[in-house]
């Protein structure tokens, strides 16, 4: 029986995401939830700031009374604020962050100030002014949404929820993975390759790629091209809530992973996508864990991995946004007609622009280290020119920003 057409990749990339529940959310210490995904929207437990504060280093007087001269009465630094009460004629020397006094201010600023002791007058270059004045909530107001469910927890949304008074934080956990590469060809040692092997290198470079958004990540591999031998990797497998590997998913005499997957009870969801490079992949379950087969050739892996493990790993996670970010940048060489399926052009940018590397092989891992984008051509399109606008994913020297 000749097997289905290949999906488009939108409706690959759809079709895997509709099936995703996140794992579970749990509330633990916040410095602990960085890189994981909030399971719930954070709102504000205070007001930031929670008092008028001085933006600039000078001096605090009242609104109504700009022209000076002042006698200075006092001082407010950042956590020592001023406690008397300031009256026409008067002014508090202020640091940037302190309380601002009671009462409607404005603040002179230091470079603008003549001072002769207590005497304080304008020097010609400025009179106080409201601007320099950070007003109650002007960052957030307590109850305010702050962070929505699904946003991942960096370093600036750490501060942002400590700020907001959270010390600890309601995330998703972070999905077990296993890693099982296969093929006859794959040495497990490098520096011990004979000329019919190949280093196993995918097992590495998918486990680095997936580090950001695994719990666990468990390698399995290089496993040999024999039934019993991936069946027995996949039992080793049975408790990772995703299971992905790498050859073996093809149509080839030996290409078992698929018959070895539907003996061991996984049912296929979706098997070849109408892409270049990576058109035999393959989506399956069993109960509720996912398996991804990504194509050998590594950076056919790695465009995969990419489009699929990834953003199915951040949506297990609970990313509100699991696919990658696809951003218009311009084109600094002509780039070639496509054929009948969507193709993903490893690119340099140079310049400004991106240019094409010159080898754009699936098995090409010096030409992929190389680029800094994977540049999206849909499937029978023209060919391009220099200046052109085109989809690119940023992936910066093989990163998986």
């Amino acid at each position: 029986m000749n097997p289905p057409p290949p999906l488009p990749l939108a409706e690959a990339q759809a079709r895997l995401l509709a099936q995703v529940e996140p794992l579970p959310a749990r509330v633990i210490p916040a410095e602990q939830a960085v890189s994981r995904y909030l399971g719930a929207p954070l709102l504000a437990a205070r007001t930031q700031p929670a008092a008028d504060l001085s933006a600039m280093d000078g001096y605090a007087v009242l609104a109504e009374d700009l022209a000076g001269p002042w006698q200075i009465i006092g001082e407010s630094a950042a956590g020592h604020p001023f406690a008397g009460t300031l009256r026409n004629g008067e002014a508090v020397r202020i640091s940037t962050g302190a309380l601002m006094p009671a009462g409607d201010c404005a603040v002179l600023l230091q470079e603008n100030a003549a001072r002769n002791g207590a005497r304080l007058a304008l020097n010609g270059e400025g009179e106080p002014t409201p601007r320099h004045i950070r007003r109650t909530g002007f960052d957030f107001r307590q109850g305010d949404q702050i962070l929505r469910a699904g946003a991942r927890i960096g370093p600036a949304q750490l501060a942002l929820a400590i700020a907001a008074g959270h010390s600890r934080l309601p995330v998703r956990a972070l999905p077990r993975l296993a890693i099982l590469d296969s093929g006859d060809e794959l040495a497990a040692d490098p520096a011990g390759c004979a000329p019919h092997q190949i280093p196993a290198s995918n097992g590495a470079m998918l486990a680095t790629m997936t580090a950001p958004y695994a719990g666990t990540i468990e390698r399995l591999g290089p496993v040999p091209d024999r039934m019993e031998a991936i069946l027995a990797a996949l039992d080793r497998a049975a408790e990772a809530d995703v299971i992905v590997t790498s050859g073996g998913a093809s149509v080839g005499d030996h290409d078992l992973v698929r018959p070895a997957l539907e003996q061991w009870g996984a049912k296929l969801d979706f098997w070849r996508v109408a892409m270049k490079p990576g058109k035999p992949l393959l989506v399956a379950r069993r109960g509720g864990q996912w398996v991804i087969g990504l194509p050998g050739n590594p950076v056919s892996s790695y465009v995969t991995a990419f489009l699929f493990l990834l953003p199915l790993l951040r949506a297990l996670a609970g990313s509100g946004e699991p696919l990658p970010r696809c951003a218009t940048m311009r084109l600094g060489a002509p780039f070639p007609a496509t054929g009948d399926r969507m193709e993903f052009v490893r690119a340099r940018l140079e310049g400004g622009a991106l240019v094409p590397v010159a080898e754009q092989d699936s098995s090409a891992l010096a030409a992929l280290a190389l680029a800094d984008a994977l540049v999206e051509r849909p499937a029978n399109s023209p060919s391009a020119l220099a200046g052109d606008p085109v989809p690119a994913y940023w992936i910066g020297h093989g990163g998986t920003a």
